[in-house]
């Protein structure tokens, strides 16, 4: 938007230009009403000297600016589509890792998916947060798996606030696994992470059982 005020600007100039050079071939020919037609950029090449000559040299390098804010405005137009490429380029998908039991705390906590599958940039596993680089609708899943011998309490968390959540209360001593998974609409900057509530636990190992995977199903 701003190279094509710039480009109307130089258009503007350039019809100053040309009234210029027609009211100095007026003031040359006295009360004649014929408008003179004005001869392109050659005038500078000698038939004029004076303000005509200085007016003449100004269009050529108005056009010449012209030419280069078009080709700036192609180069800018170009650039957008190679942002607007990369926008949808948002996932990751993660595990706990090979650390056995996580808990039980005294309070809920968030867990650190620390064992990255993929990621393009939007997850912290050092922190287990990620972060939404643009505004759009992402979907996201989690699972948590344990040994029934304690409860095991999972939340999918927006900025602080409770989304969605698995639960596997304590039933003898099996080892189970629980998923669940929601669409958000992020703004950018958004937090989304996994919280395990207190005074239950997580188990993870080798075979990968809890995970925590999220991407971009397209921006707004």
């Amino acid at each position: 938007m701003k190279t094509s005020v710039a480009v109307l600007t130089l258009s503007l100039l350039y019809l100053g230009m040309a009234e210029v050079q027609q009211r100095d071939h007026r003031a040359e020919e006295g009360n004649s009403t014929e408008i003179p037609t004005i001869k392109p950029a050659c005038l500078c090449a000698g038939d004029i000297t004076g303000s005509q000559k200085n007016s003449c040299q100004l269009v050529v390098m108005l056009r010449e600016l012209e030419a280069k804010l078009k080709n700036t405005e192609k180069h800018l137009e170009d650039l957008r589509g190679e942002v607007q490429a990369c926008r949808g380029k948002v996932a990751f998908g993660a595990t706990i890792g090979n650390v056995g039991n996580v808990g039980p705390f005294n309070v809920a906590t968030t867990v650190t998916y620390k064992n990255v599958f993929a990621n393009t940039g939007s997850y912290n596993p050092a922190t287990g947060i990620f972060t939404a680089p643009v505004r759009g609708i992402y979907y996201f899943s989690f699972s948590g798996h344990h040994q029934s011998t304690r409860t095991m309490a999972l939340q999918l968390m927006k900025n602080g606030v409770h989304m969605v959540s698995v639960w596997n209360h304590a039933a003898g001593n099996h080892h189970e696994t629980v998923t669940n998974g929601m669409t958000l609409q992020l703004e950018v900057g958004d937090h989304v992470y996994v919280r395990l509530l207190g005074n239950t636990w997580v188990y993870d190992n080798s075979d990968n059982h809890s995970t925590f995977t999220g991407h971009l199903l397209f921006p707004l």
